[in-house]
């Protein structure tokens, strides 16, 4: 037990970075969001859903090792002929490899950061000064769901996707078991927003994450969610949704001129 508490700390204090302050940087973007459909969160086609298609690519501290996918941010370039003040809402979707900015946004983000009517002229900078700053996911009348993966083989072997996961946290720790059971099998972070395990209990499954919420971690029960005769490419509710913004332990930012 006291292993698991330092590895589960270790975990926390890693997924905490200071990315809510308003952060200073460059964007470019991608011609094609299927780009960044096909990332490293592993979402696939399933991207093109989220947020509108408005998909960015975040550097490796953004990113988080897959901590960060699924992450929404608020995102304005800071040229005022061409820009509104509001910016447009994003949801990370892939690690960017580009050292000359923080962002790599996809096509339909790139244009919707532009006042109206001059998207095509924003299109044409091809990259553009910007600032961003991360914001609760919100997804209304949905709850996160799991997605069994394809390379799932039961009953040996369980790959699960994580998707729309609101709040302003990231999963760090997930465990699974037979609906009853007191037996838990922890799964690990295969890449992005997998996990997987080869110690798949028999039965109908459930799950509880940990996530960042406060300056800790706090479980989060789903008690069933798959079913006995679970199947690969499906979607299943969890029944639970994230609300909890975690807390970062690090000194207060000033984004009073965002506003």
């Amino acid at each position: 037990m006291a292993l698991f508490l330092c590895v589960l700390f270790l975990l926390l204090s890693s997924a905490s970075a200071c990315d809510r302050c308003l952060h200073q940087s460059k964007a470019a973007y991608f011609s094609k969001a299927s780009a960044l459909s096909a990332g490293a969160c592993g979402y696939g086609s399933l991207a093109l859903g989220l947020s509108s298609g408005h998909l960015a690519a975040g550097i490796s501290s953004l990113y988080k090792d897959g901590a960060g996918c699924g992450a929404c941010f608020q995102i304005r370039c800071k040229n005022s002929t061409l820009c509104s003040s509001e910016g447009t809402r994003i949801t990370l979707t892939d690690l960017n490899h580009n050292n000359e900015t923080d962002i790599v946004l996809s096509s339909r983000a790139f244009m919707a950061m532009a006042n109206k009517g001059m998207g095509r002229d924003i299109l044409k900078l091809g990259i553009v000064d910007v600032e961003y700053k991360r914001i609760p996911c919100e997804y209304k009348n949905q709850n996160l769901a799991v997605r069994v993966e394809e390379s799932s083989q039961k009953p040996n072997y369980l790959a699960i996707k994580l998707m729309y996961q609101g709040g302003q946290t990231e999963v760090v720790a997930i465990d699974v078991a037979k609906v009853g059971s007191a037996n838990w099998n922890f799964m690990s972070r295969n890449h992005g927003a997998v996990w997987d395990t080869s110690r798949v209990p028999n039965g109908a499954l459930q799950f509880r994450f940990v996530v960042t919420s406060g300056f800790d971690g706090k479980w989060i029960w789903a008690k069933s969610v798959l079913p006995a005769e679970w199947k690969t490419g499906v979607i299943y509710d969890s029944g639970v949704q994230i609300t909890d913004i975690a807390k970062e332990g690090c000194s207060p930012c000033d984004d009073s001129h965002w506003r």
